[in-house]
């Protein structure tokens, strides 16, 4: 049957936490979510803007379940707080890595001298997967159906290929930086379904972009995306599709029953339209010998963390 957006599959009992969720893509993705009755942790780094979308989210769906916890991903120390609440929830069936800064000015860092975009969409959520992995494994083998980690990720991947051998050697392009952290993050994200299913682990990994998502086609909602917030422009906004649609991908990876680990969801004409499934890059989902592994040692370096699967009963 065709995926249809506005029509999700019953979520009540499942529990889904997404980053960077207070506007956006993110903001989006967690309202559709609790639309369909699933409980939704917000995790972003302003408490007041957490509750803006948790109240922006329940003036639309008035019995919605919602959570927030506070993440700055610019902090590995802040990851790791925040990894520890999300491991205690009851359960945790998916997590939706939509975060990261969207700062394009070269030279920024992060708490932790890391290089801004690969520190906080690469290395942060590298640090926030190893400390929810349990939590996920657990979750899906009490309920006997998969657990998933959705990576968001970006069309810029398909046009550059930018070197990864070293994540704090930056490109100068601030664009190319940007596509850097999402390559990293598309090899990762391939990288550890592999190592699950190797595992014969219940926890899936999969891959969506949102094709192009702008602020002049994004619906309104107080607090959180009105006449008060800033307003981007893009020279793309007549082919371009609202942050409600763009939310679309990384939402159906999430829930689709019938999606795969290591599978890859984007718009339909690339840049807009109803989700499907797309062909994964080839550079990312089979690098040269030896480069996958060599990024998830370099994360684990950078991120200061062991990213350990769970031993399976």
């Amino acid at each position: 049957m065709p995926w249809d957006p506005h029509n999700l599959p019953d979520l009540a009992g499942r529990t889904y936490a997404v980053t960077g969720a207070t506007a956006g893509i993110g903001y989006f993705a967690a309202e559709q979510l609790a639309s369909a009755g699933a409980s939704v942790v917000l995790a972003s780094r302003s408490s007041a803007k957490l509750e803006a979308a948790r109240a922006a989210i329940r003036a639309r769906t008035r019995d919605a379940q919602v959570d927030v916890v506070v993440v700055d991903l610019a902090s590995l120390a802040r990851v790791r707080e925040a990894a520890e609440r999300l491991s205690a929830l009851p359960m945790l069936d998916g997590i939706f890595l939509n975060g990261g800064s969207m700062t394009l000015t070269r030279g920024g860092l992060t708490t932790d001298g890391l290089p801004d975009l690969v520190g906080t969409h690469a290395v942060a959520n590298f640090a926030l997967v190893a400390g929810v992995l349990d939590r996920l494994s657990e979750t899906a083998r009490k309920t006997g159906r998969d657990a998933r980690i959705v990576h968001a990720s970006t069309g810029f991947v398909k046009r550059w290929k930018p070197q990864i051998a070293d994540l704090r050697d930056v490109p100068r392009s601030p664009v190319l930086a940007y596509t850097q952290a999402k390559t990293a993050t598309e090899v990762f994200a391939y990288e550890l379904d592999r190592r699950l299913r190797a595992a014969a682990s219940p926890v899936r990994s999969l891959v969506a972009h949102p094709g192009v998502g702008v602020d002049a086609k994004t619906p309104e909602r107080a607090g959180v995306r009105d006449h008060t917030t800033r307003y981007q422009r893009n020279p793309f906004t007549p082919w371009a599709q609202g942050k409600d649609a763009a939310a679309w991908p990384g939402v159906r990876a999430l829930v689709d029953p019938e999606a795969e680990g290591g599978g890859f969801f984007g718009p339909q004409n690339g840049i807009r339209g109803v989700p499907v499934r797309v062909e994964p890059l080839v550079h990312t989902v089979a690098p040269p010998e030896g480069v996958a592994e060599a990024l998830w040692r370099q994360l684990e370096r950078l991120a200061g963390v062991e990213l350990r699967l769970p031993v399976e009963r």
